[in-house]
């Protein structure tokens, strides 16, 4: 095989339809686009327009609510802390903070707090100090010979009464 003999598998790639260039292209004059009207100028970008009917998604009622004020938390599984204490990432000798599971990569940002969930099995004695877990989650690291503390999180209004 040689470099002139390489070609592209049949039908992997597809000639750029040109448009307007005469009419032995079968696209010649208007382009396929017809005569006249709105949709055959250019510059013309109609969504969800229905020609002065009211669109379908004005005429649906709207649902649900999205609450203003809601916390997001940062999600941690027990099968990755175990993973970064296994690595050396996390000292299972110290107590696991949010600030050193940031700091280990395992959190890219605390957000309103982390929280631990059970997914994945940990086999270290370990003391997390969190803002929230799942109850099988602090089941799991008691059961292995660990503690898990809920801490409260840190609101904006609580830092501002201190001062």
């Amino acid at each position: 095989m040689k470099l002139n003999e390489l070609r592209d598998n049949p039908g992997a790639s597809r000639t750029k339809k040109r448009v307007a260039r005469g009419p032995g292209s079968g696209k010649g004059k208007t382009a396929g686009r017809g005569i006249k009207g709105q949709k055959s100028r250019s510059g013309v970008a109609i969504n969800a327009y229905e020609g002065g009917q009211m669109p379908l998604y004005q005429r649906l009622p709207k649902r649900g609510f999205n609450k203003p004020n809601r916390k997001s938390f940062a999600v941690v599984n027990l099968g990755a802390i175990e993973k970064f204490v296994a690595a050396g990432k996390l000292d299972a000798g110290q107590a696991i903070t949010e600030e050193t599971l940031v700091a280990s990569g395992l959190v890219r940002r605390k957000l309103d707090g982390v929280r631990v969930l059970a997914k994945g099995d940990i086999a270290s004695a370990v003391t997390l100090q969190v803002s929230g877990a799942s109850q099988s989650a602090i089941a799991a690291v008691e059961k292995a010979g660990g503690r898990v503390e809920i801490i409260a999180p840190v609101t904006k209004n609580a830092t501002a009464a201190t001062e």
